[in-house]
Formats: C-alpha cells, sequence, structure tokens
C-alpha cells in the first residue's frame, strides 16, 4: 500500500509543476499579446580609418581590456604611436594627412600584432596581421600605383586548380590587359612572385599590380602583357622557412608543368622564351632568380625585388657558362633598397655575377623591404619587357 502512496505522490507533482509552468508561460504571454519582444539594439561598428577634410586620419580600435594599443604602419613617420583611450574603451591616434599611395598597417594590442577590425581591406597572409590604407590622390598627385578612372583597364581572373605535377590543391591569378577579351592579339607573359608569408592575391589586392600595369599600357610605357601570380608555398611547412629548397623546387615543378601548359591553353599568349619574363619579391626574387637562371630555355628575362637571393651552387650552370647565359638573357634585372636588410647579400650576388661575367642591371635605391619600394620595382622593370 505504502508503494502506491509514493507513485500518486509522484505523479501529482508532475502534474503540479507542468501547472506551474504552463501558467507561468501564459502569465509572461499575457503581458504583450501579439507584440514581439523588443530587441536590445545592436552596437554602432566602430569605423577605422576615418578620413576627414583636411586629409587627417584617426584611427580606433574597440579594446576595452586593453593596457595599451599602438598603431605601426608604412604611413608613419616614426615606428608606432600610441593611441588613447576614451571611456567606451575605444582607443584612437589622428595623424596628419599622408601623401597619395597604399600603404599596410596594424595594431599592437599589449603586444600582439592584430589587422584593424573596423576597415575591410586586408592585406593577403598565411596568417593576415595587416590593414590596407589607400589614399587616392589629384590628378596632380597622381602615383604609379593609384586607379586611374580615365584609361582603360585589365581583367583579374581567378583559378583553382588540382596540379598534378605536385598532387596539391593550388590557387592563382591572371591578369589580361585592357582589350583582351575583344581583341585575337597575342601577349607576352610575366610570372610576377609574391614575397614570404604572402599568397598569390598580395600583388593585385595590395601591391595594385593590375593597376600598375593599366596605367604604364595607357601610358605608352609598357608592352601590353598577361602575368601569372602563382602561390609561392606550395609545400605548406614552408612557411616560416622562406628560403626551403623543396618549397623553390615544388614551386619549378608546377610552373613548368601545370601552370605554364594551363595558361598557354587557356589563354592567347606568344610562344618562345622571349616572351616569357619571371620576377618577384624577396622570397618571389630568390624564386624568380633560382628558376629564371637555371630554366633559361621556359625565361628570357629574370627580374628580382629586394631578394633573398640564392647560393651560387643554386645558379651555378647560369655562372659557369656566362656567354651561354649572355646569349640567352635577354635582361637580368636587380634591385634592393638601401635600408633593406637584405641588401648585404644582393651585394653578394652582384658580386658573384660580375665574377663571372653575367650582365645584369643592379640597382640600389632609396627604401627598406617594404611594398611602396615593390610597387616603383614593378614600375620600373615592366617597361623594359618584350622590347
Amino acid at each position: 500500500m505504502l508503494k502506491y502512496r509514493f507513485t500518486s505522490l509522484a505523479i501529482l507533482a508532475l502534474a503540479l509543476s507542468f501547472s506551474l509552468t504552463t501558467s507561468a508561460a501564459e502569465t509572461k504571454s499575457s503581458k504583450s499579446p501579439g507584440k514581439p519582444q523588443a530587441k536590445k539594439p545592436r552596437p554602432k561598428p566602430v569605423v577605422s580609418p576615418l578620413l576627414f577634410g583636411d586629409g587627417r586620419l584617426t584611427f580606433q580600435v574597440s579594446a576595452p581590456n586593453a593596457k595599451e594599443v599602438f598603431l605601426t604602419g608604412q604611413m608613419l613617420k616614426t615606428k608606432r604611436i600610441l593611441l588613447g583611450k576614451d571611456g567606451r574603451g575605444i582607443w584612437s591616434a589622428t595623424i596628419a594627412p599622408v601623401a597619395p599611395g597604399v600603404y599596410e598597417y596594424s595594431f599592437l594590442i599589449d603586444g600582439q600584432k592584430t589587422i584593424d577590425p573596423g576597415n575591410s581591406q586586408i592585406k593577403p597572409m598565411r596568417s593576415p596581421r595587416s590593414s590596407i590604407l589607400h589614399i587616392r590622390g589629384t590628378e596632380s598627385e597622381r602615383h604609379h600605383a593609384d586607379f586611374r578612372n580615365d584609361i582603360p583597364h585589365g581583367t583579374v581572373h581567378y583559378h583553382s586548380y588540382h596540379s598534378l605535377a605536385i598532387n596539391r590543391f593550388r590557387e592563382l591569378e591572371i591578369y589580361t590587359p585592357p582589350g583582351y577579351e575583344t581583341s585575337n592579339e597575342r601577349y607576352p607573359l610575366l610570372v610576377l612572385q609574391h614575397g614570404h608569408s604572402d599568397s598569390y592575391a598580395t600583388w593585385t589586392r595590395h601591391g595594385k599590380a593590375h593597376w600598375i600595369l593599366d596605367n604604364l599600357i595607357a601610358d605608352g610605357k609598357a608592352m601590353p602583357m598577361i602575368v601569372v601570380m602563382a602561390d609561392g608555398h606550395p609545400v605548406p611547412e614552408s612557411y616560416g622557412g622562406g628560403r626551403s629548397v623543396a618549397n623553390t623546387e615544388e614551386l619549378r615543378k608546377d610552373l613548368l608543368e601545370a601552370v605554364l601548359p594551363m595558361v598557354e591553353k587557356n589563354y592567347r599568349v606568344k610562344p618562345g622564351r622571349g616572351n616569357r619574363a619571371i620576377t618577384g619579391l624577396s622570397m618571389g626574387g630568390l624564386h624568380s632568380l633560382a628558376i629564371g637562371l637555371t630554366e633559361m630555355d621556359e625565361f628570357g628575362w629574370v627580374g628580382a625585388f629586394s631578394a633573398a637571393c640564392p647560393d651560387a651552387e643554386a645558379v651555378a650552370s647560369a655562372l659557369k657558362d656566362s656567354a651561354d647565359t649572355n646569349v640567352r638573357l635577354k635582361l637580368l634585372w636587380i634591385a634592393i633598397g638601401k635600408k633593406d636588410f637584405l641588401l648585404k647579400e644582393n651585394r653578394r650576388f652582384r658580386d658573384e655575377l660580375k665574377e663571372a661575367g653575367v650582365k645584369h642591371v643592379y640597382r640600389e635605391t632609396e627604401g627598406s623591404h617594404s611594398w611602396p619600394v615593390w610597387r616603383g620595382y614593378l614600375a620600373e622593370f615592366a617597361p623594359l619587357l618584350f622590347q
């Protein structure tokens, strides 16, 4: 009998709990019958940077719990500047007008380098840490990497593919010059490689290579050309080791056995080594020298911007038979900034070329290891090609 009393009590407790829950829900519903509950207003976004009419720029970021925030970037005259914090936890700093150009910058939040979350323009990188600042100039202030609305523009194409040559998924971008779609002409080909930690998209999204070429072609300074920008990190482990021989060799194999045949199949490119050039910046400069100087059946024009130079052994064939190299290479062009940390090894490579008797153009310019310098090199190198 006692067993059944416990069961009855349990059933009664469940019924009472259900009744109370239902009543509470009905009471809550009866407070605003047929009316949706008010939503909490979305916080106002922190937009950065802000450009004022007099050219000043304000950079800001929300970091309520941060102890200190710095701004660092290529547009600053100092290495970094400290931001101030307001009562809402927003850190900000206003800087003087910046000369027209394309710059990269970052926030240092308690020592951690990060993008500007208020700016959708992010530099393509393996681990994005830099945002893009583009200051357009007036017609009189126009610079080589600026967008001009008074000229024809080329097209940037994206390709993803599986490279049978190295058995990897790969991505690249291809620039075709203005008028490509409406003509039947064939064009010379430039392979343009990015630096360590960047990607196939960095030369267009941040370097504005397509704008530079548009401007040069419109002004009659450069030949219309097709440009291939491949991923320079085929070996995932090469991120962190840009000088990896294995990475360079995989890129060589991918370029020669997958990329160039694909481009020849799908685009109207002129045949022959005299219509092919290769160049790149930093790690991409290493790739262009290591591949271009040992694959002269494929490339007749070779350039290097602030290159991580290969050892003499890696290009021994070009140095050993300099007479043949001088006949086959139409141009070997090397440039480096006087404040670049790779200056010493570029001078070493220059001396090795001189000693071997390999003809080349060597340039030391103002500047450091930075994009403003490399954009200038592309604007200087492209007009020399395919003449």
